[in-house]
């Protein structure tokens, strides 16, 4: 008999303003760096939203952001957080910013750090498809910021590839 899998649920952020400019996290791990969307963990009785928010203001320092349709689903297996999980579970909504602003984390560096998180910065989807050695989480994330620019948000949330 196999062990289940113990899955990690979590919330994430397209956060994009009215030019297409998103803001992403840099992590860095032994396999090498990921661009990713800023988010994170549910903590014990959160909800996807409650838990958005709170990750939003630590990591980024997006307060009181109104947080938008659940427009992906990414789920992923790697063993992380010192075995603890096998992988997570990722709702990733939008969350439309006025324009782009300073990052501001409520956490210091350090413990960002401690997380794998060493950079913030607000990227243009032009940019992002000319950098062929960059990592991005998901894989065709450019595609997709693309689809919702072009499409707006799907009317229902679209799993997407790891």
């Amino acid at each position: 008999m196999t062990t289940p899998l113990r899955i990690r649920p979590a919330a994430r952020a397209l956060v994009i303003t009215p030019a297409a400019r998103v803001l992403l996290v840099r992590f860095e791990f032994p396999a090498g760096s990921r661009w990713a969307l800023p988010g994170g963990g549910l903590e014990p009785g959160e909800d996807h939203v409650t838990a958005l928010r709170r990750e939003l203001r630590e990591e980024v320092g997006l307060v009181d952001s109104a947080i938008g349709p659940h427009i992906w689903t990414r789920e992923h297996h790697v063993a992380f957080i010192n075995g603890l999980w096998d992988g997570q579970r990722e709702h990733i909504h939008l969350v439309e910013v006025d324009e782009e602003f300073e990052p501001a984390p409520a956490l210091p560096w350090s413990t960002l750090n401690e997380e794998n998180i060493f950079e913030l910065r607000w990227w243009d989807i032009d940019d992002m498809r000319t950098r062929d050695d960059i990592w991005w989480v998901p894989r065709a994330l450019p595609d997709l910021i693309d689809e919702i620019v072009r499409s707006g948000t799907p009317s229902s949330p679209i799993d997407v590839e790891p």
